[in-house]
């Protein structure tokens, strides 16, 4: 379940959203692995899902491994807003 404010990373393939995962619990963030929602479009059909409290130190980790994802949305209401184009 995707909860309004939490955040959706979009990667490219299967391999760099399975790299994440590993590096981000590997670092015990709290992120999960979840099917990409319909209204994002993925190629690999994968996302990581996270919460605003440790959006920093995700997104600081997936930098530093050069596994920024290819899309990042929050989830606001029924719809998600494309991050980079709000902000």
């Amino acid at each position: 379940m995707i909860k309004d404010g939490d955040f959706v990373a979009i990667f490219n393939s299967i391999h760099r959203v399975m790299e994440a995962e590993r590096l981000l619990k590997d670092k015990q963030l709290k992120i999960l692995l979840i099917p990409a929602p319909r209204a994002l479009a993925a190629d690999c059909g994968l996302a990581i899902r996270y919460a605003e409290d440790v959006r920093g130190e995700v997104e600081e980790a997936l930098a530093a491994a050069g596994l920024l994802p290819r899309e990042l949305y929050r989830k606001n209401g029924d719809s998600f807003v494309k991050i980079g184009e709000d902000e």
